[in-house]
Order: structure tokens, then C-alpha cells, then sequence
């Protein structure tokens, strides 16, 4: 991968960028989504932060190669204590867990204006983003579920509104689980995730029903159950 053979869930966070897009790629790496959001006319400004030393000065390199140090600004700093509020008009941070993505947020909450949009792309556990963006009163504006080299990922884009629209005409629970307009949607990658993971679940509750009948093993039982109705229920009404 580089700045112009990008991949394909990193081309997809660019496609979010709003117009005239100055934004902060978190945990840039070595920089190539702001560099071929530049490159390729996504955005007029970027910056990418990093917290540790070998991705940040890959990163430098990385933007002084290609001549870009006017257009990217390249800092050292945690989540994002690299920008001032107000500075960008968007936020991206892709290819961490969601508890990861969500914590980064919530820390840096105190440096978002509330005007930017979020384009976060979590390796795993998205409900974390979606619990967060629906207790900031964030609203989804559109979500994307890709297939990459076998792995499959998760694209949420958010910006301040109404934190509720996105999951009318379904259960808050099951939409902050599967993500509501992936649900609507319903594409292969999405029905092919869920069903994998309804039947691991299944796999897990049988396993406790032949276990000891503990309190405990009662109480993740039930958990278990619901998981599994509320599953079924989303994955036959598409």
C-alpha cells in the first residue's frame, strides 16, 4: 500500500471527506491517507498525528517525498491533542478496535468544535463508536461494511444532529449492534458477518446449557439469548 495504491477501506474514508475537507488523520501511520487525499483532490489541508516515533517520522518522510509539507502538517501527540479546536472540519481514524476509536473520542471530546465530521473505521466492536456518537449527540449521516484480504470492516461517518434518526423504525439495541443502515441495506458482507456470528453464538450457548448451572452461567444465558433473537429478528427482516 501507498499514497496512491491506497486500500480499499481507506479509499472509502476519503470518499466521506466533506468538500474543502481540512481535516486530522489519527494514528496516520505513514501518513498515505492525507497524502492521497491531497494528491487526489479530497482535501486542501490534512494532518496527520502520531504518538509514536518510527510511524511519525515514516509519516515525515513519507509527505516530504512527495512534496507535500505545505498541504500536511505531520505532529506528535496523543489521539487528538494534535489539533486546536476549531482547526479541522473532520476527523478521521481507521484501522483500530471501536473501544479504541471510541476512548481516542472521548478524551479529545474537549478539542472537537462540534462542527467536524467523523469518519471512523473500526477493525472490530463498532457498537463502542455507535454507544459514544449516541451520548455526544452525534447522528449517522451513512455507514459502509466492506470485505478486504479476507478481513471484514466497518465505516460509521457522523456528524452533531439529530441522534436518533438513524435508528427510527428499529430497536436503539440492535441498531447500535449491527448499525442501522447497514441493516437496511443488508449487502453480502453484512448478511455473511452475522450469520457467522449468530452461529458462533449459538455454538457458545449450547456449550453453557451442557455446562454447570451456575447463577453466573444462568445470567449469561439469558444475555446470550436475547443476543440471539434480537440477531434473528434483524437478519430476517432484510
Amino acid at each position: 500500500m501507498n499514497e496512491m495504491n491506497l486500500s480499499k477501506r481507506l479509499k472509502k474514508v476519503a470518499d466521506f471527506l466533506p468538500d474543502e475537507a481540512v481535516f486530522a488523520d489519527i494514528g496516520s501511520d505513514h501518513a498515505y491517507l492525507p497524502c492521497y487525499a491531497i494528491l487526489h483532490q479530497k482535501a486542501v489541508k490534512a494532518i496527520a498525528g502520531e504518538i509514536t516515533d518510527g510511524p511519525l517520522q515514516s509519516a515525515q518522510q513519507q509527505v516530504h517525498r512527495l512534496e507535500l509539507d505545505e498541504q500536511i502538517s505531520v505532529r506528535k501527540g496523543n489521539g487528538l491533542e494534535v489539533i486546536e479546536k476549531g482547526e479541522v472540519n473532520a476527523v478521521t481514524i481507521a484501522g483500530m478496535g471501536g473501544a479504541l476509536i471510541a476512548s481516542i473520542l472521548n478524551e479529545g471530546r474537549h478539542k472537537l468544535a462540534g462542527h467536524e465530521r467523523l469518519i471512523l473505521q473500526p477493525n472490530i466492536h463498532a457498537h463502542h463508536i455507535r454507544l459514544w456518537l449516541y451520548q455526544e449527540g452525534y447522528e449517522l449521516i451513512d455507514e459502509v461494511i466492506l470485505e478486504e484480504d479476507g478481513k471484514i470492516y466497518e465505516i460509521i461517518i457522523a456528524e452533531k444532529g439529530d441522534k436518533d434518526k438513524a435508528y427510527k423504525g428499529m430497536s436503539l439495541e440492535a441498531g447500535m449492534l449491527v448499525g442501522p443502515f447497514l441493516a437496511k441495506e443488508q449487502n453480502d458482507v453484512f448478511q455473511r458477518k452475522w450469520m457467522q456470528e449468530l452461529q458462533h453464538m449459538e455454538k457458545i450457548e449450547s456449550q453453557i446449557q451442557q455446562a454447570a448451572r451456575t447463577e453466573e452461567n444462568k445470567e449469561r444465558l439469558e444475555e446470550l439469548n436475547e443476543k440471539i433473537k434480537m440477531l434473528k429478528e434483524v437478519l430476517t427482516v432484510g
